[in-house]
């Protein structure tokens, strides 16, 4: 017998480190504001899961400047991208496979 969930993602467990990933997979770069109003978090909630995945080498963060006021953006790494593809083919084939 093959193990269903063996080719799943632990950090993706997580539906905000899920949307965060499918918002940065559509968008090659998301600011902080867009992200949380996108996700309905707040900034606490939000910036402890950008740290997971930026720890886990699945985002890169750019800290930056639009006039005086800091703007702290994310994009995807490739080894995100390649992580996050893999959970989610994972994901279909277990739900294929239920049917």
């Amino acid at each position: 017998m093959k193990n269903p969930i063996g080719n799943l993602n632990k950090i993706f467990d997580s539906r905000i480190r899920m949307g965060v990933m499918s918002v940065l997979m559509m968008n090659e770069e998301v600011n902080f504001n867009d992200l949380k109003q996108l996700l309905e978090l707040t900034d606490g909630n939000l910036a402890s899961h950008l740290t997971n995945l930026e720890e886990n080498g699945f985002i890169k963060v750019h800290k930056g400047f639009v006039g005086r006021k800091t703007n702290t953006t994310y994009s995807i790494t490739r080894a995100g991208e390649k992580a996050f593809t893999e959970h989610i083919q994972a994901l279909e084939n277990m739900i294929r496979h239920v049917k």
